[in-house]
């Protein structure tokens, strides 16, 4: 039977060593008929003078936890040690936790702090892109959840500097010029990945077989966005089509008027009606299996 005990606690040692009892029978580890040590033995053990022991236990026989039989230890009482509901929903569990960690002598910082610990231990179980353009950050997220399955969150560098509970349950994912200021607010464990961006190859080579002149539309709902297509189709354009540029926001519907192609980030895609539209995926693919990897799903 593992008791442990604080004198540095506000909560009076034979309170805590009765409440620690009970939690062991709530919990299963005492069961019905078992015997607990002598009031000297477990003094010992717990290191508190005997009367302390003594005071606790007759608390808890009062209140119906244990029972003494003739001429034997004290037991646990058959009624005590049946097993109490389980928490029926989160906020139960949590109530349920933080009336634990008080009764064995825990400060509620002491509490956040290893609950913080553990959380940020385990695995990930969504995505986190922290990208400072929103819509910049909407495309990559977007991209993200249409290929893999797990969920994926966004926020900007500012708002995971101020809130590093953002970093529990997550697998950060951002520009790689911004990885090395994340480092320190991400778990060791688990560093942040860079996202690497495609290559316009693709639309390159469907703008450049273009016979006659046309308009060109480029719809983003991000400026970045905008900004570097224009400059990676610049060669395929040239001055023989004509390129608009058409900024939206991220529920809007762009009015692009007479358009021959349209050239679409993957928000506005299914937005836009054009004969001819293109889209232009932001990651890279092989971005995209390393993201996955950390899933363990085949890309």
């Amino acid at each position: 039977m593992r008791i442990v005990l604080s004198k540095e606690s506000e909560v009076p040692l034979r309170q805590q060593l009765a409440d620690q009892i009970v939690f062991l029978i709530a919990t299963g580890q005492l069961r019905a008929g078992d015997a607990l040590p002598s009031v000297r033995t477990l003094g010992r053990q717990s290191k508190v003078h005997h009367n302390t022991v003594s005071e606790a236990y007759q608390d808890l026989v009062r209140r119906g936890w244990l029972t003494r039989r003739p001429g034997s230890r004290l037991v646990v009482g058959k009624i005590a040690a049946a097993r109490p509901a389980p928490p029926q929903d989160l906020d139960e569990l949590i109530n349920e936790s933080i009336q634990r960690a008080r009764n064995m002598g825990f400060s509620l910082q002491a509490l956040r702090l290893r609950v913080r610990e553990r959380l940020l231990a385990e695995p990930p179980d969504h995505f986190l892109v922290v990208e400072q353009e929103a819509g910049l950050r909407e495309i990559i997220r977007r991209e993200i959840s249409e290929i893999l399955s797990w969920p994926v969150q966004g926020c900007s560098v500012e708002e995971f500097a101020a809130q590093p509970g953002l970093a529990i349950g997550a697998q950060v994912v951002a520009a790689k010029h911004v990885l090395e200021s994340l480092q320190p607010l991400v778990p060791q464990s688990r560093p942040a990945i860079g996202i690497l961006y495609a290559a316009a190859s693709e639309q390159i080579d469907r703008l450049s077989k273009l016979e006659r002149p046309s308009i060109l539309s480029l719809v983003s709902v991000s400026e970045s966005f905008l900004k570097t297509a224009r400059s990676l189709l610049a060669p395929a354009v040239g001055s023989r089509h004509v390129l608009n540029e058409f900024l939206v926001t991220e529920n809007g519907k762009p009015r692009l008027g007479e358009a021959d192609v349209v050239v679409c980030d993957t928000v506005t895609f299914e937005r836009v009606r054009s004969r001819v539209k293109l889209r232009y995926r932001l990651i890279a693919s092989g971005c995209l299996e390393d993201l996955g990897s950390c899933l363990g799903e085949p890309m």
